[in-house]
């Protein structure tokens, strides 16, 4: 009789166990759930940032009192005065402090104004919103039109890549948007 008092204790012992590495299973599957979808909530932020600054730039481009301010540029103007980047050795990077940058935030753009200011996309959590343009090539514009086609007038191809980071992340995220604008040629 002892000794099945005995087993019965070992076999108790065996079950407490297992319930035991299964709960701590449980909680630390838990734990990096719940890690990987901050990870992913602040990825999606950072993203909608980076949107948010390529929408930026177009409503910046966009804005009659810039462009009609002589004393104001708009993005892709000021991005025209600079140098053509040759994407053959240059890499648009987030990172990269020669370009001109744009910020936004969570409150939107307000007109007749540059964002060219320190800011801030959101706060919960804390998000940083910026975008870079630059000045591709000229080149003829194609399309059906043979008036474009013959004209003084050509494509100027620009390039305005978002980004959206984290703070404390050592990466950010990025999108990026070719634009055409059709100017009179530089010839």
């Amino acid at each position: 009789m002892n000794k099945q008092h005995g087993l019965v204790m070992v076999f108790a012992l065996l079950v407490l166990l297992s319930i035991t590495i299964l709960g701590i299973s449980s909680v630390s599957s838990s734990v990096l759930q719940t890690k990987m979808a901050t990870s992913l909530e602040k990825r999606s932020f950072a993203f909608d940032a980076a949107e948010a600054a390529i929408a930026g730039v177009v409503f910046e481009s966009e804005d009659e009192g810039l462009l009609s301010d002589p004393a104001l540029l708009d993005p892709l103007s000021e991005a025209r005065q600079a140098n053509a980047i040759d994407l053959a050795t240059e890499d648009l990077s987030c990172f990269d402090d020669n370009r001109v940058t744009r910020n936004t935030t969570a409150s939107g753009m307000t007109f007749n104004t540059r964002h060219t200011t320190i800011s801030r996309y959101s706060d919960s959590p804390a998000i940083n919103s910026w975008s870079k343009t630059v000045f591709v090539r000229e080149q003829a514009c194609r399309g059906s039109s043979n008036v474009i086609g013959g004209s003084n007038i050509n494509c100027h191809v620009f390039l305005v890549r978002g980004c959206g980071q984290a703070d404390g992340s050592g990466y950010a995220v990025a999108n990026t948007l070719s634009a055409a604008v059709f100017a009179p040629a530089s010839n």
